[in-house]
């Protein structure tokens, strides 16, 4: 679960050649592929705390018992180094962050209530002919409803008949090739 390094992010802009920089420039990151990025890194820090826990569980106590030192050294070396990558995957989600309150700096906050479909309005506002309306619409609706599960009702009683049928016939035929042997 590797991510692409963040662009431009970790390197200082003169590291580039002229070719390479202008290949960067061209190559803008947005807002929506940083966030990507961030929950890939995400994802990458959960795996690695996850490693870190089960090469814990692993390791045995310093209890006095004798254990072998080779296994315990590289056991401590990976732990080691599974908590450098896991400091390397925050720095980067720090940098991830923070571009992004960058990018989104200018942007004007939409209250929440806006980005919801329906909000509901006063009840001041209401009138009694959409309580009327909403009425007249809900009761068609329990009407197509019904007249639906009627039409349903009999698609299952003639299946039902259909199978009987079936069953009654595979019977039959059962019972003649019987009598032929």
């Amino acid at each position: 679960m590797s991510t692409p390094p963040l662009a431009g992010a970790a390197m200082p802009p003169g590291a580039f050649s002229g070719a390479q920089a202008q290949a960067q420039a061209a190559r803008e990151v947005n807002t929506a592929s940083l966030c990507r990025i961030g929950q890939e890194t995400v994802q990458d820090i959960v795996f690695r705390t996850m490693e870190i826990f089960q090469l814990l569980r692993n390791m045995q106590l310093p209890n006095g018992v004798t254990y072998h030192t080779g296994t315990y050294q590289d056991r401590l070396g990976k732990l080691q180094e599974h908590l450098r990558q896991l400091s390397i995957l925050f720095r980067k989600l720090r940098l991830v962050y923070d571009k992004c309150n960058e990018n989104c700096a200018g942007l004007d906050p939409v209250p929440i209530e806006q980005l919801i479909p329906y909000v509901e309005e006063d009840g001041s506002k209401h009138d009694d002919r959409g309580a009327a309306s909403q009425l007249r619409f809900a009761s068609e609706e329990r009407r197509e409803i019904m007249e639906v599960n009627k039409k349903l009702k009999q698609k299952n009683q003639q299946l039902k008949q259909i199978m009987d049928q079936l069953r009654n016939l595979i019977w039959d035929i059962n019972a003649m090739l019987a009598m032929r042997n």
